[in-house]
C-alpha cells in the first residue's frame, strides 16, 4: 500500500470484528513503534498488549466508558518512562510525552498498512490504569489504542480539513500564507 494511501486513509474506529490478528502483522506494527525516532535515541516507551477479556472489559469505565475497546482482540497501552531531561532547555518532562506520541503514530499507521483499526485513547484515568497493569511509579500511560479489523467500510478518505493556506505560514507565526 502507497505511504499516502496509508495517511490519508487512517480513520479513529470504534467497531471491531473479533477476528485475531496474525502473529506477523502485530510484529511488524509492533516494530514499526520499536523502530520510531526518539530524542537522543533514548527509546522511553513501553508497550503492553492487553489481551485478557476480563482485563480489556475492566479498562472501559477508566478510559470514559468507551466500551468499543473491550471489543478489540488486543488493545495496547503505550508507557513512557520520565527522563528527566530537558531537551531544548524548555520541553522538560513533556520530551517524554512526544517520543511516546512519536511511537504510537508510527504503529497507527503500520497498522493501517496491515488493514489494521486502531483509535487514540487519550481519556482515561492515569493513576487507576497504573494499578490496574501494574505499571511502576516513575512510568505514565500515554496512550491507548484497540488494534483489530474493523467492521464495515472503515478507511475513507478525510473529512472537512483546513487547507494549507490557513495553516502553513512563511518566514514568521502568521505571517505571508503559504499557497
Amino acid at each position: 500500500m502507497d505511504f499516502y494511501e496509508v495517511i490519508s486513509t487512517r480513520r479513529s474506529i470504534r467497531s471491531y470484528k473479533p477476528d485475531p490478528i496474525p502473529e506477523e502483522a502485530l510484529n511488524r506494527v509492533l516494530d514499526a513503534a520499536r523502530i520510531a525516532p526518539s530524542g537522543s535515541n533514548r527509546q522511553p516507551w513501553k508497550f503492553i498488549l492487553v489481551k485478557d477479556d476480563q482485563l480489556k472489559k475492566n479498562l472501559v469505565p477508566l478510559c470514559g466508558n468507551q466500551s468499543f475497546i473491550a471489543e478489540t482482540p488486543i488493545v495496547i497501552v503505550a508507557c513512557g518512562r520520565n527522563i528527566h531531561y530537558d531537551r531544548g532547555k524548555y520541553m522538560g518532562d513533556m520530551s517524554m510525552l512526544v517520543d511516546v506520541a512519536i511511537a504510537v503514530t508510527h504503529l497507527t499507521l503500520a497498522a493501517r498498512a496491515e488493514g489494521l483499526g486502531t483509535c487514540w485513547i487519550g481519556m482515561f484515568d492515569n493513576k487507576a490504569l497504573k494499578e490496574l497493569l501494574q505499571i511502576p511509579e516513575d512510568v505514565n500511560v500515554v496512550a491507548l489504542t484497540p488494534l483489530g479489523y474493523p467492521k464495515g467500510k472503515a478507511f475513507t478518505e478525510p473529512g472537512a480539513r483546513k487547507p494549507l493556506s490557513e495553516i502553513v505560514y512563511v518566514d514568521r507565526y502568521e505571517g505571508k500564507s503559504f499557497s
